[in-house]
């Protein structure tokens, strides 16, 4: 199809996004921008909350794994249920008893200031990362799909899509945002299910024939039950949960929207809810997975990987299903860009400027200091998109769970020594545990072969890191007195 006319879709799309953003956000407050004023509907949120989960990476990465590791990925979804629940029985109840906007403020409360500010801080550095490493495979399809034929710079495309995602979160945030992610998960399911009835089609196969023929390519296997291998089961499994518990349940982006929900029992019955249809979700997308790998023999394509997707939608299919394609992979962008954003700007204004705290600035100042740090945010985007394209991984997913697990394994260990033991740490010290924790996992990773022999360690090192930072704020700890 034409570039000019999937050029126009795109921004028919936007135009969409930008009426809800105008209709959702009048008349917003910081309160509104930071938590939806603590109205927004569990529904909404839940449903809003899969496409942010999902992403970009999941569209395109999840599928395109299929052929190196079959359905594997579906074990570490596994995990991912028994993290909800932890999210909705022990760390939603705290959050709602402290009445938190920032969940950081936790760690003010039990562990100290300096704690505070690093759970903050890693936080920031985390989802930065996380969150330009998935625009930029969403940018980078765009690019060649689209840009490139008007000689636009991928630097500009970027730029472009930043200014489009600010314009509809400049005002309204969380309460934005709630809306913008219910239409873009739609838009991202329903093009998911349209590829996949397709491909069904064209290769002329029913659900079951298709698993016998992904089942004789090695496609369909789920459980790796080698102990060795980084794919086990058990490792996938645990990993899955832990993942989950700190990229869900100790992230800002994430909890601003369940703590944007007006009661503690709807929060919860948002996430349970949500963590059903995301895995679902996940098990249609490495069922597209196999499909394409099918579809791509039969059309002779000889891309894999991330690139898999993009090749096949955009050039060995209708266009119908090419326009489906960009208005999906645009719906799995804006969801976790967007909310990145909004939630990283909470973040440095509350727990790193602490505006809140300051009773002298007026609303109008507040709200001026959030919108510069909204926009210094978005060119940190820029810059970091820009970085990775220089890098130009083949899977974005392994390398966004690689820092992952360096970046949130401090907050895995300062919020569960903080929930599970009554210790008073010596807070000037808690912010070099937390910067040690993930060099010493460095080491650890660049030396596995002389460590553990055939033995690799997979995503595990997040559970790994925050058991060093759990220990670490051991040592430097004493027991709580009475008065403290």
């Amino acid at each position: 199809m034409s570039p000019v006319i999937l050029f126009g879709f795109v921004i028919a799309y936007f135009l969409i996004l930008l009426a809800v953003a105008w209709f959702t956000g009048r008349n917003s407050t910081n309160e509104s921008f930071f938590i939806g004023n603590k109205s927004s509907n569990w529904m909404l949120v839940a449903f809003g909350m899969v496409g942010t989960s999902l992403s970009g990476v999941t569209f395109v990465s999840v599928p395109g794994a299929v052929a190196k590791e079959g359905f594997a990925y579906f074990q570490v979804t596994l995990g991912y249920l028994i993290g909800y629940v932890v999210i909705a029985y022990v760390l939603l109840p705290l959050y709602y008893r402290l009445n938190l906007t920032s969940i950081y403020n936790y760690l003010s409360d039990r562990l100290g200031f300096k704690s505070y500010k690093t759970g903050a801080s890693f936080f920031i550095l985390s989802r930065t990362l996380g969150a330009t490493a998935r625009l930029y495979l969403v940018v980078n399809i765009l690019q060649d799909a689209i840009l490139n034929s008007f000689g636009i710079p991928f630097w500009a495309t970027t730029l472009i899509i930043l200014a489009m995602i600010l314009l509809y979160t400049f005002e309204g945030g969380v309460k934005t945002i709630v809306w913008t992610d219910t239409l873009q998960t739609t838009c991202m399911l329903l093009g998911l299910i349209i590829c996949v009835v397709y491909i069904l089609s064209s290769l002329n196969i029913g659900f079951v024939g298709s698993l016998d023929a992904m089942s004789q390519k090695g496609y369909s296997t789920i459980f790796n039950t080698n102990p060795n291998s980084k794919l086990f089961f058990l490792k996938q499994i645990v990993a899955g949960a832990f993942i989950t518990i700190t990229m869900t349940g100790m992230d800002q982006e994430m909890m601003q929207k369940n703590i944007s929900v007006k009661t503690l029992k709807d929060s919860q019955k948002n996430i349970l809810s949500m963590s059903v249809v995301l895995m679902l979700s996940i098990l249609l997308f490495l069922y597209l997975g196999g499909l394409l790998y099918l579809y791509a023999g039969q059309q002779n394509v000889v891309e894999t990987g991330d690139k898999l997707f993009p090749a096949i939608a955009l050039h060995h299919m209708p266009p119908f299903v090419s326009v489906i394609f960009i208005i999906a992979l645009i719906s799995a962008l804006f969801p976790s860009a967007d909310g990145a954003i909004t939630a990283l700007t909470s973040t440095f204004c509350i727990d790193i400027l602490g505006i809140q705290r300051n009773t002298a600035l007026s609303d109008v100042r507040k709200k001026q200091i959030r919108q510069r740090v909204h926009l210094g945010f978005a060119a940190i985007f820029l810059l970091f998109v820009l970085v990775f394209k220089v890098v130009n991984s083949p899977s974005m997913i392994g390398i966004i769970l690689k820092v992952a697990s360096y970046t949130y394994g401090p907050l895995l260990g300062l919020f569960t020594f903080g929930i599970l033991l009554k210790r008073q740490v010596k807070d000037n010290l808690v912010p070099l545990v937390c910067v040690a924790s993930p060099l010493l996992c460095l080491v650890i990773d660049l030396n596995q072969k002389a460590l553990f022999g055939s033995f690799e360690l997979g995503l595990e090192l997040l559970i790994i890191n925050g058991l060093i930072t759990f220990l670490g704020l051991f040592l430097v700890s004493k027991p709580q007195t009475a008065q403290e």
